[in-house]
């Protein structure tokens, strides 16, 4: 009769391990979907000019777009977490601010409020804090 053992300690991702490849992977997915937006729906000409409106440079648009996108797969391939978390934490900023500050709190409101970008720039700073986690293809841990 053969018998198992239960994974040890040293042999299975803790939880934290877990939670920061959750975090990790669906921060990627909703980055390269919010950069594909800007590509494929606002169109990068068009998302300049948004920019432009708010007062940024135009330039800035294209710079976001790529970030988004490249830094999203970065996320989700768990390719140095933390400098890609801590890179993304000033577009977060900046569309709190710029984007949606003036437009109240509540996401809910027209324009979109500041609240989802400021949660956001949270979720970063904690995945810059905890690393990659389980299974990511660079560990970053210190």
């Amino acid at each position: 009769m053969t018998t198992t053992t239960a994974p040890t300690s040293a042999t299975r991702p803790a939880n934290a391990d877990i939670a920061a490849l959750i975090l990790r992977v669906s921060m990627g997915v909703l980055f390269i979907a919010h950069g594909w937006m800007k590509y494929s729906v606002f169109t990068p000409a068009g998302t300049a000019g948004y920019f432009a409106s708010i007062g940024l440079p135009p330039f800035l648009a294209y710079v976001t777009i790529a970030v988004e996108i490249l830094g999203g797969l970065m996320l989700i391939a768990g390719l140095w977490t933390r400098w890609v978390s801590i890179v993304l934490i000033p577009v977060m900023v900046g569309a709190a601010y710029f984007g949606h500050g003036s437009n109240g709190f509540f996401f809910s409101v027209e324009g979109g409020g500041w609240e989802y970008p400021a949660f956001w720039t949270v979720a970063l700073v904690v995945q810059a804090l905890i690393g990659g986690g389980a299974y990511a293809l660079r560990d970053d841990r210190a």
